[in-house]
């Protein structure tokens, strides 16, 4: 039976580990983090609301992930659009008000939070199949196996390595022996990440007072510090929050200023009860884990790249981040799609899975 070394406990990696699990193949995860989950990351707030700083929503066309959600046992429900809708072009004119359409396609969010997601799909696994605060930095390949190392000093040896962080992240982070193709090393440099550069916030509330004036908390901006905002409450509407996305430029100002200046944007927006939140949370996804900023020139820029499902290091080492998905790259689905497809290529491949 080979041994798998899985590089990054995301969603990709850890759905990856748990299929090979179920079907009696023992995979090691390697997450650098000191927590699973990558770029989902579900905060409890102060009130017993589930944050999402990351990845959030799915859709009926989410087949595959929907069907792994269904699996876990766990729950689904509807994002929040009923009411008025805020879209504001100008900061010195009154924002233009709309409804979405109920036959609108709805998006959906996991109840209780998608960390519970990660969660469950962790404890499918054995005790000793995770190993946290494990940043890879070298792949090198020696007779008939790869050595992984890490920045503790740790070294393990694998018959097959699956890279299921981010494509960009693993080039920048990672040196292999022998040196990948110029070509190949070229693209996983531009890739574009999912996520990296983007800036999340929530704001937690004692009463969703916007639903009581009718309005659904869902904001569209041109002008001002939060550029995409929605209703966040949990699936029994009994923890309330807003929650959305701010503009790029704001990861220079201190979390402070962002407080102050998103209140003040929602505060002229909804009212003084905007201005009064029990908590505010943000996160700006960028680090050493999830490097930002060039070369990337647009958005998918090389997801799903043909570079990105070949094999390297005489096929031993592969590509599995959403990133590399062709159908939908940079989402869960595409998260969940690249591992179900990896998991057939070791299966192809002579893997003993029944």
């Amino acid at each position: 039976m080979d041994r798998i070394i899985i590089i990054g406990g995301g969603l990709s990696g850890l759905t990856l580990a748990y299929r090979l699990h179920q079907q009696g193949h023992a995979a090691t995860v390697l997450e650098a983090a000191p927590r699973l989950g990558g770029r989902i990351w579900t905060l409890p707030g102060t009130l017993g609301t589930p944050v999402e700083m990351g990845a959030t929503w799915f859709s009926d066309g989410h087949s595959q992930l929907r069907a792994l959600i269904a699996e876990l046992g766990l729950g689904t429900f509807p994002q929040f659009a009923e009411g008025i809708s805020l879209f504001q072009t100008k900061s010195f004119e009154p924002p233009q008000r709309f409804v979405v359409p109920a036959t609108d396609r709805p998006s959906y969010r996991i109840a209780g939070g998608t960390g519970r997601l990660i969660e469950a799909l962790a404890r499918a696994l054995p005790p000793d199949a995770v190993v946290l605060n494990a940043d890879v930095i070298s792949i090198r390949e020696q007779g008939d196996e790869l050595r992984v190392a890490t920045a503790d000093g740790m070294v393990r040896a694998a018959d097959k390595v699956i890279l299921c962080a981010p494509p960009r992240s693993a080039a920048l982070r990672i040196t292999f022996d022998p040196a990948l193709p110029p070509e190949v090393d070229r693209i996983l440099r531009n890739v574009h990440t999912w996520m990296a550069g983007s800036i999340k916030f929530a704001l937690e509330y004692a009463e969703p007072f916007w639903r009581k004036q009718g309005c659904s908390g869902m904001l569209y901006s041109h002008a001002g510090i939060v550029v995409e905002m929605y209703d966040h409450s949990d699936h029994r509407a009994e923890h309330f929050a807003l929650a959305g996305f701010l503009n790029g430029g704001a990861a220079q100002f201190t979390q402070a200023v962002r407080r102050e200046l998103v209140l003040e944007q929602v505060g002229q927006l909804l009212g003084e009860a905007a201005q009064h939140p029990v908590a505010y949370y943000d996160e700006v996804w960028t680090g050493p884990l999830l490097p930002h900023g060039e070369p990337v020139a647009r958005p998918h820029e090389n997801n799903g790249h043909p570079i990105l499902h070949q094999g390297y290091l005489g096929d031993r080492l592969f590509f599995a981040a959403t990133e590399t998905d062709t159908e939908a790259p940079g989402y869960m689905e595409g998260a969940v799609q690249a591992a179900q497809r990896m998991v057939e290529r070791l299966v192809r491949a002579g893997q003993r899975v029944p």
